[in-house]
């Protein structure tokens, strides 16, 4: 029995580890990252500055910081050979299967993959924080029979990734608004697919593998596809004054809404305040009201009907579409985001290393004689 008592489904509320990489405080809706508040950080810094953070330990000065954002920007470029397979994926691949096998082939081209030193991971981190948005952008350009963009090395990550998608020079209100998902996506403590990563890493196989592993992870729709869902269903509201009407019959026939609830914030999400007030803006700037104001009322009925508060998935899906970002790609823009924290798991995981292996409460069969073949029914 006791046994049983200290199994916890889905490893809820188990404490499998020790970091400083972020906290979450489901009490006070609280989201910090190496003791900066979350809020603070989308307002006041960009998301090279958080990935600095999350990675060195710190927020960088003026001269760390246009290292940093200069090592980016020239490690943006995809190998040849590699750029050439991912034109020849199908095109019906999902992005995410897409991104999972162009970074496991990267791994075949870095000299260093086998290296888990600090510095050799710490390098490799920061390339691929470069890498991953072009992969995300020409694949998806091939898919529409274009052409793949040279990336700018000036550029910010968030400017380049849509520069990168587009072909054209981006709009500033657009490129704050994805810096900053970019900014609250890029942490969020031991999630499912953190604790992948360190799952991986644990048995010391190498970075690459580690994060493949966590994209695997994340294209998991139970984690990360909750921002394409969440827009999906807003497009079958379609406007405000259907919005009641719609989610009480959702209710009614037990449908999922995604967008809802989490695992940890039991009082609300404590990123949503922001990519909220940012909806509002973007919908105001760009005479898009009809989804600020149809997100209000499936939250309040929501809130009223079920006592389940948003996640930073709903207002994240409605504020993607308005920047006209395709659909498909709001998961590895996700991915994009969050290689920053992953990477920082990943060798902080080196760093105090035991490998994971948890234990399991067998409920099978106790004895089972054994019969030859031509007996067996």
């Amino acid at each position: 029995m006791s046994d049983e008592k200290s199994y916890s489904p889905g490893l809820e509320g188990v404490v499998a580890g020790i970091s400083s990489i972020s906290e979450v405080d489901p009490e006070k809706s609280r989201l910090t990252y190496r003791g900066y508040d979350v809020h603070e950080l989308a307002e006041k810094a960009t998301y090279e500055e958080v990935a600095h953070l999350l990675l060195m330990g710190k927020l960088p000065n003026r001269k760390e910081l246009s290292e940093f954002s200069g090592f980016i920007g020239h490690e943006r470029h995809i190998p040849g050979d590699l750029m050439d397979m991912i034109q020849m994926y199908p095109d019906k691949a999902h992005p995410m299967d897409v991104l999972r096998s162009a970074v496991s082939a990267l791994g075949l081209y870095d000299s260093t993959t086998p290296d888990l030193s600090r510095n050799a991971t710490l390098e490799k981190s920061m390339k691929l924080i470069a890498k991953i948005p072009t992969i995300i952008a020409a694949s998806h350009r091939f898919r529409e029979d274009l052409d793949a963009v040279d990336p700018d090395p000036k550029m910010t990550c968030a400017e380049s990734f849509l520069y990168l998608l587009t072909g054209k020079r981006p709009d500033p209100l657009a490129v704050r608004a994805l810096d900053v998902s970019l900014v609250l996506y890029a942490e969020h403590s031991f999630n499912a697919s953190t604790f992948s990563a360190r799952v991986t890493a644990s048995t010391l196989s190498d970075y690459y593998s580690s994060v493949v592993s966590a994209i695997g992870t994340l294209k998991g729709p139970l984690h990360g596809g909750a921002n394409e869902e969440a827009i999906k269903m807003m497009l079958e509201i379609g406007s405000p004054a259907k919005a009641e009407a719609w989610v009480m019959d959702a209710l009614a026939k037990k449908r999922l809404i995604m967008g809802f609830g989490h695992r940890v914030y039991k009082k609300g999400d404590s990123r949503v305040p922001i990519m909220r007030k940012l909806g509002q803006e973007l919908a105001e700037k760009l005479g898009q009201p009809q989804w600020h104001q149809m997100a209000q009322i499936v939250e309040e009925v929501m809130w009223r009907e079920k006592k389940i508060p948003p996640n930073v998935d709903f207002p994240c899906g409605y504020v993607y579409y308005m920047l006209k970002l395709p659909i498909p790609l709001y998961t590895p823009i996700f991915a994009a985001s969050r290689v920053a924290g992953w990477s920082a798991h990943i060798i902080e995981q080196y760093e105090r290393n035991r490998i994971m292996r948890p234990t399991n409460i067998y409920n099978g069969p106790k004895e089972a004689a054994f019969a030859p073949l031509e007996q067996r029914m």
